[in-house]
C-alpha cells in the first residue's frame, strides 16, 4: 500500500510539472510582451531594458524556464497585468469562493449520484423515468441548467437569490463564507451563505451527479449479480442488509474513480457558472482577465486547477484502493 501511494504522488508530481513546461512555452509563443504590459506602450527604451533585465527576459530560455519552476515553488506566480497585485495575493482573495463554490456541488453530486444510481435499478415506472432522466441530464450543459434555475428557482417562483456569494447586508470581502461564518458563530451570516451557494452549486453539481449515478447504478447491477450476494441472500439476509453490508463497498471503486473525474470537469465549468452567477471566484476572476491578455493571472488559475485535479484524483485513486485492494497504479 506504502508503495502504491509513493507512485501515485510521483506520478502527480510529473503531472504537474509537464503542465508548469506547457505554460512556460505557451506563455513564450503568446504575443503579449511582459514588459509593455507591465510599464505600458509609452515607456522608453531605458525602462523597457531596464525592466527586461529584471524580468530576466534576456536570459537563455532554459535558464528562464528553471526560474520560473523555482518562482512557482515559492508561490510567486508573477504579477497581474490587470489588478497589478501579485496574483498570488488574488488568488488568497478568490479561491476559497470558488473552492466553498466546488465542496457544496461536490456534496450534493455524490449524495443525488448516490441516490439516482440506487434507484435506477429497481424495477418498474419509477426506475425507468430515472433512467431517462439519467440519459438526458447527462447530455445537458451546466450553463442552461445555470439558466434554467434562473428562470424557475429565481424570476418564478423567487425561492433563491441569482447573484453573488452573500446578501448585501454582507457584502464579500474575500475567504470563506459559510465557513467562516460558522467558526464565528454566526448562525445568518451561514444561513445567507447556504442561500446563495445552493442555486450555483446545483448547476454544476446536476451533471455529475447523473454520471456518478450511472456509473454506480452499472456496478451497482454487476455486483448484486455476483455469487457472494445470492450466498448473503440464500442465508436470509433482507435486501437492505445486503445492499449496505456488501454492495455499497463492493460498487463504490467506479463510482469514486467518477467523483475525481467530474470534480476536474466542476472546475473546469465553474468558470461559465461563476460568470452567470456573479460568483466571486477564480473563474469570474479569469473571465475578466482573459480579455486584457493578462496571461500571469490565466496561467495561475490554470495551474492552481491543474494542481487540484492531479492531486483530486491521486487521492481518489489511494481511496479507491482502500476500498478494494485489488486496485494498482
Amino acid at each position: 500500500m506504502f508503495k502504491f501511494v509513493l507512485k501515485r504522488i510521483a506520478s502527480a508530481v510529473g503531472v504537474v510539472l509537464a503542465l508548469t513546461v506547457v505554460l512556460f512555452i505557451l506563455q513564450k509563443a503568446s504575443n503579449t510582451n511582459p514588459v509593455h504590459a507591465i510599464l505600458g506602450p509609452n515607456a522608453s527604451a531605458a525602462a523597457v531594458k531596464a525592466e527586461t533585465i529584471k524580468l530576466g527576459l534576456n536570459r537563455p530560455l532554459l535558464a528562464q524556464l528553471f526560474s520560473y519552476i523555482g518562482n512557482l515553488l515559492q508561490f510567486n506566480l508573477g504579477t497581474s497585468y490587470r489588478t497589478r497585485r501579485p496574483v498570488s495575493t488574488d488568488l488568497a482573495q478568490y479561491l476559497p469562493a470558488t473552492v466553498e463554490l466546488a465542496l457544496v456541488a461536490l456534496l450534493i453530486a455524490v449524495g443525488l449520484g448516490l441516490i439516482l444510481g440506487y434507484i435506477s435499478i429497481k424495477n418498474g415506472i419509477p426506475a425507468k423515468i430515472f433512467r431517462g432522466v439519467l440519459l438526458v441530464g447527462a447530455s445537458t450543459p451546466s450553463y442552461l441548467i445555470s439558466f434554467a434555475g434562473l428562470v424557475l428557482l429565481y424570476s418564478h417562483f423567487h425561492v433563491l437569490p441569482a447573484t453573488g456569494e452573500a446578501g448585501a447586508t454582507q457584502p464579500f470581502q474575500g475567504g470563506f463564507v459559510i465557513f467562516d461564518n460558522l467558526v464565528n458563530g454566526n448562525i445568518s451570516g451561514v444561513w445567507d451563505g447556504i442561500v446563495h451557494v445552493t442555486l450555483p452549486a446545483l448547476s454544476i453539481a446536476l451533471v455529475p451527479a447523473i454520471s456518478i449515478g450511472r456509473v454506480f447504478r452499472s456496478s451497482l447491477e454487476a455486483t448484486l449479480r455476483s455469487d457472494f450476494v445470492r450466498t448473503a441472500r440464500s442465508k436470509g439476509l433482507s435486501d437492505q442488509a445486503v445492499f449496505l453490508r456488501h454492495a455499497i463497498r463492493n460498487s463504490i471503486g467506479p463510482g469514486l474513480t467518477m467523483t475525481g473525474l467530474q470534480l476536474g470537469l466542476m472546475f473546469a465549468g465553474v468558470a461559465v457558472v461563476e460568470d452567470i452567477f456573479a460568483w466571486p471566484g477564480i473563474g469570474y476572476y479569469t473571465t475578466e482577465s482573459i480579455p486584457v491578455s493578462d496571461f500571469p493571472a490565466i496561467a495561475g488559475v490554470t495551474l492552481v486547477l491543474g494542481v487540484g485535479y492531479v492531486f483530486i484524483n491521486a487521492l481518489v485513486d489511494i481511496a479507491q484502493s482502500l476500498a478494494d485492494p485489488r486496485v494498482k497504479l
